[in-house]
């Protein structure tokens, strides 16, 4: 006799769960350099398979009376994933773009929503007979008390939480790769901010489903409005997966990632910053020409005029008034303006030109050439050429 124990919503909660094991096994068995970041993503997989199986145990629509004839002993136990998801999604791409991340103790104070769950299932759940742990399955009454859905609005608030936290983090390396890096064009983060906006989304959607049925304890609601909500979120994490999977893994492997700043700590060489120092650094800066190098960096530049990456950096902070990115392409402007000027260079395009100086990126180039000159690249040149132009006199 043939029986269904899934339904198509299901079977999405189904593929998710097992597509996030596979994958997480994958990406451990592949991750040959060792990436601290592979393995946070890895362990992100491992934890939204254990949520979805969660959602399927509670709410699937056959499968979860199966759990509970077979085995119970299953219940709420992939509920301590969602104190961990978000934390993960967070060292992931923390680990990503800092180089130099390593785990601290102080960390361990994200593993304090986990254990308080842990706490309060014990108090509501675990402790409790296995008759009685049966009976609060079947009746469902407590997935629908007032303190199960309190502490539930409160994991997925945590939640929304990490994910603004993981946004926050990626303006963080913007402004970093522009004090260390000289082209920042190559660092495609658009992928990341997608992802983590789109679980973003999800979890969104979850809070809304939480205040949703903190006010049905007040005043009942069409269960419908429920399961709209959270099929929702199932397709959306589903489709999320996916993009994380075929997408985003890539480009972990060629991610350039920078060196966090310290807060609190100042160099121990201010007395270094004169304008003497400052004269010597753009002396040099126009007699060698470093910034025609495209991918010049802090480290770079700092080893060519021998002296440490850290003070070259505050120089060009404190005296320039500009991170390093800007530094150089206020060079590479000047630069150009010169061979836009060049009677040799007359026959070059802009492009060529702005290629040679060092920029990558003609958009960046017109950005910053206008910044600086006060207009377009084009427009200088037909400024210069009708200024040379020769001063006819009119015949008598």
């Amino acid at each position: 006799m043939s029986e269904v124990l899934f339904n198509f919503h299901d079977i999405i909660l189904w593929m998710t769960a097992m597509q996030c094991l596979f994958f997480a096994v994958l990406l451990l068995a592949t991750n040959s350099h060792k990436q601290t970041s592979t393995r946070f993503l890895a362990a992100f997989l491992f934890a939204h398979a254990f949520i979805s199986l969660h959602e399927l145990i509670l709410w699937g629509a056959e499968f979860k009376f199966k759990v509970r004839d077979f085995w119970p002993q299953l219940y709420f136990l992939g509920g301590f994933a969602y104190y961990l998801d978000g934390a993960l999604l967070f060292f992931c791409v923390k680990s990503l773009v800092f180089r130099d991340f390593a785990l601290r103790r102080r960390d361990l104070l994200h593993l304090l929503p986990v254990v308080l769950f842990f706490i309060y299932m014990v108090v509501v759940f675990f402790r409790l007979p296995l008759a009685e742990r049966l009976a609060v399955i079947h009746s469902e009454d407590l997935v629908y008390s007032w303190h199960y859905v309190l502490v539930e609005f409160l994991c997925k608030c945590l939640r929304v939480a990490y994910c603004l936290w993981s946004l926050r983090l990626m303006l963080q390396y913007i402004r970093l790769l522009k004090s260390t890096h000289s082209n920042v064009e190559k660092v495609d983060l658009t992928w990341m901010q997608v992802l983590v906006s789109g679980f973003l989304v999800v979890m969104s959607m979850e809070v809304v489903l939480s205040v949703a049925k903190l006010a049905s304890l007040r005043q009942h609601y069409d269960l419908r409005v429920f399961e709209v909500i959270g099929l929702t979120g199932y397709y959306t994490l589903f489709m999320l997966i996916n993009l994380l999977v075929f997408t985003g893994i890539r480009y972990f492997a060629y991610f350039e990632g920078v060196h966090q700043r310290e807060k609190g700590r100042k160099p121990a060489t201010e007395q270094i910053l004169n304008p003497e120092l400052a004269s010597e650094i753009d002396a040099a800066m126009e007699r060698d020409k470093p910034y025609l190098q495209p991918d010049i960096t802090l480290d770079i530049l700092a080893e060519r005029l021998s002296m440490p990456a850290r003070d070259l950096s505050m120089v060009i902070n404190r005296h320039f008034g500009v991170n390093f990115y800007e530094f150089i392409n206020r060079y590479r402007v000047g630069e150009a303006c010169r061979l836009l000027r060049s009677e040799a260079a007359r026959d070059r395009t802009i492009t060529d030109i702005y290629l040679s100086v060092g920029f990558n990126s003609k958009s960046v180039f017109n950005t910053f050439f206008k910044k600086t000159v006060g207009m377009t690249p084009s427009q200088y040149r037909q400024a210069e050429e009708v200024e040379a132009l020769p001063t006819i006199v009119p015949a008598d």
